[in-house]
């Protein structure tokens, strides 16, 4: 099941002198990802390299800024794939310590600064929610609120005109167990309407 993360998480190793610090935080969307990446280069002018993954909405990123090719993006986004996290930024400021590392130690390095991040990550689990419309008659609307609670949905909106019209929202996995509840207890009575028709 996917997750997210609470709040940011910092850690930060020291290998062959050379400064890794890593920040794993929440983040909507690439736009505010890069933006988030030219603060640090204002907060860190000293830095050899900024790099960055992301895994948010369908965008991801991988950026190795001047590391050799897949020795830090690419890694650092496995480590938020492998942990199924979704709508997350991972950075690390590397400042040079004056000794090479080799592809295999910036790696390492890249890979164990987000994960160690991660491990003080408190982690939340995305549930996907869907928008169901239905309206019906006034006869049935305190049966419809009752399987609306019983669903543990949340009612968003009533509306009162020819029929009562409900917009409720629900974990997707439970919305077609009660749309089949509604339908058998309304005798065919109570309409669904798609969001985008409203």
């Amino acid at each position: 099941m996917p997750q997210t993360i609470n709040s940011a998480v910092h850690h930060e190793l020291l290998i062959k002198k050379s400064r890794f610090i890593a920040c794993v935080q929440p983040m909507p969307d690439r736009a505010s990802a890069q933006k988030v990446v030219a603060e640090l280069w204002e907060q860190h002018p000293g830095a050899a390299h900024v790099c960055w993954a992301l895994l948010a909405g369908g965008q991801s990123a991988a950026v190795d800024d001047g590391e050799p090719s897949g020795t830090a993006g690419r890694p650092m986004l496995d480590v938020l794939r492998h942990q199924d996290l979704e709508g997350v930024l991972a950075t690390v400021v590397r400042y040079f310590g004056g000794m090479k590392l080799g592809a295999g130690g910036l790696v390492r390095a890249y890979t164990d600064s987000v994960a160690q991040a991660l491990l003080k990550a408190d982690k939340i689990a995305i549930i996907k929610q869907r928008l169901l419309i239905c309206s019906a008659p006034y006869a049935m609307e305190g049966l419809i609120r009752r399987e609306i609670e019983l669903a543990g949905a949340v009612l968003n909106n009533v509306q009162h005109q020819d029929h009562v019209q409900f917009e409720f929202s629900l974990p997707d996995t439970a919305a077609d167990a009660l749309i089949v509840r509604l339908n058998e207890a309304g005798h065919g009575r109570i309409s669904w309407i798609t969001p985008d028709d409203e």
